[in-house]
């Protein structure tokens, strides 16, 4: 199996994961992980069978999927070094991230795959593989928090960083400059919680890696990050104990080829896609709140169309609210109107004879959502065919064919999504669509289109979750 396979299967029901991969060994409701491995190394987990991985948890790194099954970014990542090897996985999870590193000391595990930035103190007491990431430390406020605009700024503010954290250690350095600026060390799986506490006003400012900062912009809107703490980007990678090099050796090997596959290019589109855009307060507002006040009158309708036709509701809510923001008298210049926002043809064809009664317009919806769902070739698999689908409802299933055979022509790959949202917006420019079959199409629009969905589909399962 490539690289690129056992991504698909990370896209796969977790149940399905779970067996394929390995199972979750350590997520036990907050309860650091007890089982010690009797011998570390390359040759000892092979040995074994089992792969024994160090995280914490978060958005980025091990969350429960939607049937309880572990999911994440490093859990993914994790499942597809462990098949490698020809060997399981278990995932022990500790509360703090100081419990990470004590437990990997003790022989606990073999890696901590926990987003761990690679610093100088770190390298004096681990081993780390190659780096897979690259990120800022951002300060994290509020609004109508403290005015911040530079680093000395931070003097008299109230600070707080998870203890052991490549933001201490920033923060420490800092100090012999800014002699005056404070902050506390605290015990906590990652930024997390503590921008948690920020967003209820219980604290002033923390710091996270960007990528953390961007998952959790989504659920708490009100976050600000004025200033970059690091001038340069920092590294993510796995850790290891320093008696693994052999262990190292591989993780070198295997990364330059999960590079060479665009497997991590692959799983930065499924985890960081939704969130990797510039942050927009006031939509992500609005949407919050129609969440409350509107999605209520529509939420049964959306879930009975979707059992219908196949579809998961939640995305199908979410599609609705990017066409019409949930609103079933909206129009556009174009004529298309309803929540699903059909054109006449389109809903003459559905069977919708009144495109402003929501329910007929919400199953319409659904009806050709599964419609284009079908025309999508094949060997397109998981979300890849869910977003080309979406991209056609937006610009037409034609012109998606014409983004892949461009796609094609340049050596990309045309069941790839991140690929054919390359090879879209070239629709609009003569030197491409005049050679296609369906000719010129505003290309840019059914990107940005998919990108909100995305979003969309992101705070609504956060507003479900709570």
């Amino acid at each position: 199996m490539t690289l690129s396979q056992t991504l698909c299967a990370g896209l796969a029901p977790a149940a399905l994961m779970i067996s394929a991969c390995g199972g979750n060994g350590g997520a036990n409701g907050g309860e650091t992980g007890a089982s010690s491995v009797e011998e570390t190394g390359l040759a000892a987990i092979q040995a074994r069978g089992e792969l024994v991985v160090l995280t914490t948890p978060g958005p980025t790194t091990y969350e429960d999927g939607e049937d309880g099954g572990p999911a994440g970014y490093e859990v993914d990542l994790a499942r597809a070094f462990a098949e490698d090897l020809g060997v399981e996985v278990r995932f022990e999870v500790f509360d703090e991230l100081s419990g990470v590193f004590e437990a990997l000391e003790a022989g606990e595990g073999d890696i901590a795959a926990a987003g761990i930035t690679r610093t100088p103190a770190r390298e004096e007491r681990f081993l780390f593989g190659p780096s897979y990431k690259n990120i800022s430390e951002m300060v994290v406020t509020r609004r109508g928090g403290p005015d911040l605009d530079t680093v000395e700024d931070l003097t008299g503010v109230e600070i707080a960083v998870v203890a052991q954290s490549s933001y201490a250690e920033t923060l420490e350095s800092l100090q012999t400059e800014i002699p005056d600026l404070e902050f506390e060390a605290v015990e906590a799986p990652s930024a997390r919680p503590l921008m948690m506490r920020v967003q209820n006003e219980e604290l002033e400012t923390t710091v996270s890696d960007s990528n953390l900062v961007a998952h959790v912009r989504l659920e708490y809107p009100e976050l600000l990050t004025p200033i970059n703490l690091t001038e340069d980007d920092r590294s993510l990678a796995w850790v290891t104990g320093t008696d693994n090099q052999a262990l190292v050796d591989a993780l070198d090997t295997w990364f330059s080829r999960a590079h060479d596959e665009e497997l991590l290019e692959q799983l930065d589109e499924r985890w960081y896609g939704h969130a990797s855009q510039d942050f927009d307060y006031v939509d992500t507002r609005r949407f919050i709140r129609a969440i409350e006040q509107d999605l209520p009158q529509y939420e049964q309708w959306f879930k009975e169309a979707a059992e219908e036709h196949g579809l998961d509701w939640r995305w199908l809510a979410v599609q609705g609210f990017q066409e019409s923001h949930w609103d079933e008298d909206a129009k556009s210049p174009t004529g298309v109107r309803g929540v699903m926002m059909l054109t006449l043809p389109t809903a003459g064809e559905l069977g919708v004879t009144d495109r402003t009664d929501p329910r007929q317009s919400i199953f319409g919806g659904a009806k050709y959502m599964a419609n284009l769902l079908s025309r999508i070739p094949e060997e397109v698999q998981g979300e890849e065919r869910l977003f080309k689908a979406m991209a056609a409802y937006n610009v037409g299933m034609g012109h998606v064919y014409d983004a892949r055979s461009i796609a094609e022509s340049q050596g990309l790959d045309k069941n790839s999504w991140p690929d054919v949202r390359q090879t879209l917006p070239l629709l609009s420019e003569p030197a491409y669509y005049e050679g296609t079959r369906y000719g010129y199409a505003r290309g840019g629009e059914p990107v940005h289109y998919v990108r909100n969905i995305r979003r969309y589909k992101a705070l609504l399962d956060l507003h479900l979750e709570e």
